[in-house]
């Protein structure tokens, strides 16, 4: 018996009214595992209608209270840790390794954000006149939507909703459709944790129809995203069209560079670490190794070595470290871009479909490329897949020009032991997240998440920056002198 996921809407578990169903499928297998609801406007019209109704109490609850429910929900998750692990795995194919990881990470925004329910402080502001007070307080913005991809099913959508809902904000929740059991495992964390009814809403749905409803809808006062560039770069200007606030994280091209004096082995395993756990499938991901031409040829050969020590595989299967592609229009993408690729540069490794034992699910072998040159789309375009791409330079001027020569500018790491050059990189490279001696992907949850460029708008995620986007401030004046004021302010 396979499990239909439903929508979840003013505290009931609801289907769509058009009785539309979509097949969950495992990845790794080609089986399909269960079914979700594909919704429409109607349904995003009963969540935003609950969210508005719930919103009043809500917001009037104190913030240490609403804290106190995520506290509670973040020992869920982690007493659920491995069930949870596992149903990632099965739904969206990562590696049960990584899987755990990023468990771990959403326990730590739930307590992160948890905790902010009593540290989000305004200022005392002294006054230029006598005998008055100003201060400042945030209030939550409202309903807010949340449209999250199915790489990170459980992170991303935490780490949003954590922040949204210690602000006093109402969600509308908008999973990806490929990964529906992690968004019904959280929404059940959620409940169980005394989340009252209507503050917490899901939508499932094609994007063009759920994301546009929420985006559209008068009582959304705000919607995070996380996806393409091209989706969010609309859905910006959308809700720019109906004076909403919208944050977008969108795509990447992070490179990490390897100097003369770097550790050539650390750099290799970082590099392959970065480049195909998750297989690719993560905005933070290295898809470009800048590296200076004194040390290529080396540096290539650490990599290729790791590279093909790297198990491929089912992830529920313990030891491996690279799974499948979440889906077949992915695994399309990817053996398209590698074709290009073929074209453009010198293939050293990888390169194709794997069959045998994994020709049911949607694998491509880790994929390297020599050769590379800046300007080749392999080494511009954001691919998403287990695809490395070694581009040899000059020195270190020219692998930072290398590094900032594309639209995106998320995360980026040097490889090097000349303290002078790190601070150089630092001032000069074009990326929201640095990374020194240490790969381009990670993050903690009590720090900012974001980039610059084409990566991201509207404010960033995680860390205290993220109750920037969800709430408004209020500058409150007192006045106790009894007195009429004799001047005039603007």
């Amino acid at each position: 018996m396979t499990e239909l996921v439903r929508n979840y809407i003013g505290g009931q578990w609801v289907v769509a009214a058009s009785g539309t169903t979509a097949n969950n499928i495992n990845p790794a297998t080609g089986q399909v595992i269960g079914q979700v609801v594909v919704s429409g406007a109607a349904e995003v019209q009963a969540a935003v209608e609950a969210a508005w109704a719930a919103l009043p109490s809500w917001r009037a609850l104190p913030g240490p209270k609403r804290g106190e429910i995520l506290f509670r929900a973040a020992a869920l998750l982690r007493d659920r840790a491995e069930e949870l692990a596992r149903v990632l795995t099965t739904e969206e194919g990562k590696a049960l390794a990584d899987a755990r990881g990023e468990v771990t990470r959403a326990g730590n925004c739930l307590e992160f954000f948890a905790g902010e329910g009593r540290r989000m402080f305004g200022q005392t502001i002294p006054s230029e006149l006598a005998h008055n007070v100003i201060y400042t307080q945030r209030v939550p913005v409202g309903v807010v939507g949340i449209i999250t991809p199915w790489n990170f099913p459980l992170a991303i959508p935490v780490w949003k909703a954590a922040a949204a809902l210690v602000c006093g904000n109402t969600v509308v929740f908008k999973p990806a459709s490929l990964t529906p059991l992690c968004a019904q495992r959280l929404t059940e964390i959620l409940i169980e944790a005394g989340l009252p009814r209507g503050v917490w809403n899901v939508v499932f749905g094609p994007g063009a129809t759920v994301g546009d409803a929420l985006t559209t809808h008068p009582r959304v006062a705000a919607l995070s995203f996380t996806g393409s560039n091209e989706v969010g770069q609309r859905l910006y200007a959308l809700g720019a069209q109906h004076r909403k606030k919208v944050q977008c994280e969108m795509g990447g091209k992070n490179a990490l560079i390897v100097l003369e004096d770097a550790d050539l082995d650390l750099a290799a395993a970082a590099t392959v670490q970065g480049a195909f756990h998750s297989t690719g499938q993560r905005c933070t991901a290295t898809s470009r190794a800048v590296v200076v031409r004194s040390v290529a040829r080396a540096f290539t050969d650490k990599v290729l070595a790791y590279t093909h020590a790297l198990r491929v595989g089912n992830g529920l299967e313990e030891g491996v470290q690279v799974g499948p592609l979440v889906d077949e229009k992915q695994l399309g993408s990817v053996l398209s871009y590698i074709e290009i690729g073929k074209r453009e540069a010198r293939l050293l490794c990888g390169g194709e479909r794997l069959g045998g034992p994994l020709a049911s699910g949607y694998f491509v072998a880790p994929t390297v490329f020599g050769d590379a040159r800046p300007e080749h789309r392999i080494c511009q375009e954001e691919i998403f897949g287990p695809v490395l791409s070694i581009i040899e330079v000059a020195d270190f001027d020219e692998a930072i020009e290398v590094t900032n020569g594309v639209r995106y500018g998320l995360t980026s790491s040097i490889y090097t032991s000349d303290v002078s050059r790190v601070f150089r990189y630092i001032d000069r490279v074009e990326t929201g997240i640095l990374h020194i001696n240490s790969p381009t992907v990670g993050g903690e949850a009590q720090v900012p998440f974001g980039g610059m460029k084409d990566t991201g708008i509207g404010g960033r995620e995680q860390g205290t920056a993220a109750l920037d986007f969800f709430t408004e401030w209020k500058s409150i004046y007192i006045d106790y002198t009894g007195a009429k004021r004799t001047a005039t302010f603007y």
